[in-house]
This record gives structure tokens, sequence and C-alpha cells, in this order.
């Protein structure tokens, strides 16, 4: 899966960035973060190793483009992803249809305990030989509802989110990487709940 590549490319990043002493930044996509990966004083290999990654994630941001386009088309028909758009701060039309897809029919799942079991605590996405950022769990359950979990609790603790006193909160006694996590169980249970109510509705096909 392409998007699957992408976080590859990304974690390879983070890794060489940690191998040479780099503190941990998120979003090394963004125009101010490239500025400040060009900046960074870094052996050859390991900038050979950064441009390459780069090149290679911008390859694949074309090539999703037009992916991206019909499933947040699909997403805005669906009425379990549209549910999960409209009531969920931080869900969007991708994040929508890739918890949709990976959790399914949730009332298969007793409770919201076991789709937090069923999905895994760790959400996530850095790791590199066997080390850990504070706040790191291990990896357990479907990657691709990490990474949607990982991207909403991201968005779900902006300003302007009803979640950012619960994660400010959090992040003032366990650190930010805990809280994000937490956050993102948080988003996961609510998933669950909403789709529940919705029954046969959450997985009904768009015509």
């Amino acid at each position: 899966m392409l998007s699957h590549q992408r976080t590859e490319w990304q974690q390879r990043m983070h890794a060489v960035l940690y191998h040479h002493g780099v503190p941990q930044r998120r979003d090394l996509l963004t125009l101010d973060k490239r500025e400040w990966l060009a900046n960074l004083a870094l052996p050859t290999a390991a900038r050979e190793q950064i441009t390459t990654a780069l090149s290679v994630i911008d390859a694949l941001e074309l090539k999703l483009i037009p992916f991206d386009e019909e499933l947040r088309a699909y997403a805005r028909k669906q009425p379990g992803c549209r549910t999960l758009a409209d009531q969920i701060y931080g869900v969007g039309g991708l994040t929508a249809v890739t918890i949709l897809a990976e959790l399914g029919e949730v009332r298969r799942f007793p409770n919201s305990r076991d789709v937090v079991r069923y999905a895994g605590p760790d959400i996530t996405v850095y790791q590199s030989d066997g080390h850990r950022a504070p706040g790191h769990l291990s990896r357990q359950g479907p990657p691709a509802l990490r990474w949607a979990l990982y991207e909403a609790a991201q968005r779900a603790r902006f300003p302007a989110s009803p979640d950012r006193p619960y994660y400010d909160q959090l992040a003032a006694r366990i650190g930010g990487n805990r809280a994000c996590l937490a956050l993102a169980r948080k988003l996961l249970k609510r998933s669950y709940h909403l789709l529940k109510a919705l029954g046969d509705q959450a997985l009904a096909p768009v015509a």
C-alpha cells in the first residue's frame, strides 16, 4: 500500500536523525521542517539518506493524489465514514475510511476495551533498533489503523479541539507523547460507540 510505504520512508528518516543525535521532530514533511532538515549538520551519508527518503515520499505523494480524492468522495457518502468525520474532531475522510475498514463490524466486540486490545495500544510511528521514544509502546494491531488513530490524535490536540483540555491535562502529567497515545485510544473508543450505534448502517454500501 502506497501510504504504508510513505510511512516507512518517514520512519527511516526518523531513524537516521535518531542515530545522529538529532532530537525527535514531528511532521517532517512540512515546508518549515524541510527547511530545518536542509540546515542540519549531517554526515554526507546521512544527508543522502534524508534526501533520498524525501524524493521517494514526494513521488509516492503524486501517486496517492487520485486515490486520496476517490477515498474522500467515498467517505462523504458512506454513513459510517460520514459519522466518524462529522462527530470526531481530528478524523477526516481518509482516516474515517481507514478506521471503518480496519474495524469492520464493531458489534463483534463486546465493549470498547476489546476494541483497544484488538487495535493495540501502540499508536505512534517511530522506532529504531529497539530504542523507543518516551511513550512509545509495542507494535500490535493493524498498522493502517494505528496510522489513522495517530493522525487523528495529532489533530485532536489542536487548540480548537474539544479534546484539547483532556490532552493538556495528561501532557502536563505524563508528557506529550503518552498523552497523544491516550487521546488516540479515546478516539478509538468513541469511534466504536458511534459505529455500534449506527448498527447495520455503519457498513452500508455506497450506491
